[in-house]
């Protein structure tokens, strides 16, 4: 039995960015890999959307692979059509053990936010920690299931974290990069267990820690 329009998860749209002027949707990926980066992505839609576009964004976490490549492709086009603008910014496995990942995390939110042409009139930002921006920010809890612009952000930051942890992987054989793009699973444990760890993990993990630990 199909399911009715009030049983149907809600999409995201636009409801929350209208009438604030030029408002970004800020999220993030890669909090809770033990390797790489924290990528973070800013999106101003400038106008509203086609239908077709809109359709393939949604919260990074619920889409599959390919999914998301279509939506990441269909957005690059977009700002290429002047539809949308977005910024990317990072953070380095190197700044996360310096300054801990929340820290880390709100400077590549920054970062994605200083390279849009102008600062937004607001953020809206995914979570409840609002980071250092130049504008006003509006913590929005679950906002990439809520926000068009907080959900196409998280899909650029995520696409391009995962295609950064892709080219780690044959500079750095053995850990699997590619396969789990960082985060903790058995096998990674399992490679840091035998290799221990390599430049790109994160100080300040237990695991990584601990297997510094044993290889020191």
């Amino acid at each position: 039995m199909p399911p009715t329009a009030a049983m149907r998860r809600p999409r995201p749209d636009l409801a929350l960015e209208a009438g604030a002027g030029r408002v970004a949707g800020v999220d993030e990926a890669g909090r809770g890999p033990l390797a790489g980066p924290v990528v973070a992505g800013a999106v101003i839609f400038l106008c509203p959307p086609s239908p077709a576009l809109a359709a393939l964004i949604d919260d990074s976490k619920k889409l599959k692979e390919a999914q998301r490549a279509a939506a990441f492709a269909a957005l690059r086009q977009a700002a290429r059509e002047g539809v949308l603008e977005f910024g990317i910014g990072a953070a380095s496995a190197a700044e996360i053990g310096t300054v801990n990942i929340l820290r880390a995390t709100h400077l590549a939110m920054a970062r994605a936010v200083s390279r849009l042409r102008a600062p937004p009139d607001l953020a809206l930002v995914d979570g409840n920690q609002p980071p250092r921006l130049p504008c006003p920010v509006r913590c929005v809890i679950g906002g990439d299931a809520l926000s068009l612009s907080i959900a196409a952000a998280s899909i650029l930051a995520k696409v391009v974290r995962d295609r950064a942890m892709t080219r780690l992987d044959p500079r750095w054989p053995g850990y699997g990069f590619a396969r789990h793009a960082g985060y903790p699973t058995a096998a990674h444990l399992a490679a840091l267990e035998r290799l221990g760890p390599s430049p790109h993990h994160r100080r300040g993990f237990r695991p990584v820690d601990q297997a510094a630990f044993r290889f020191a």
